[in-house]
């Protein structure tokens, strides 16, 4: 695991930091504070492509709708594929969530 180089006080801070957010509009608050629209742009790029690659979507596809480069859409491939899991978990969760949300609604 990469990140466990970085491991420390400061990124504990951080997680936990992003841990306590309640709702959407906090982490919007929080992330418009700690963040440039670009770097949130790419994060929310990133996962973007990690469910359309995961959906079975092509890199022409992918780079299409995303605009993301090919560089982007293999880094997130390969984590995919012989990372943590954690994309595949953290989009699971979401469809959850959003499944879940839908069926309250009716």
């Amino acid at each position: 695991m990469q990140i466990d180089k970085l491991r420390g006080k400061a990124l504990d801070q951080l997680f936990e930091a992003v841990l306590s957010l309640e709702n959407l509009e906090e982490c919007y608050s929080f992330f418009d504070d700690l963040c440039t629209v670009n770097e949130i742009q790419s994060l929310a790029q990133r996962l973007e492509v990690a469910r359309m690659l995961r959906d079975g979507y092509t890199y022409h596809k992918i780079e299409t709708e995303t605009g993301a480069s090919t560089a982007t859409i293999s880094r997130v491939k390969r984590c995919l594929n012989y990372g943590n899991d954690a994309y595949t978990m953290a989009l699971d969760r979401v469809a959850n969530k959003s499944s879940e949300q839908q069926e309250t609604e009716e």
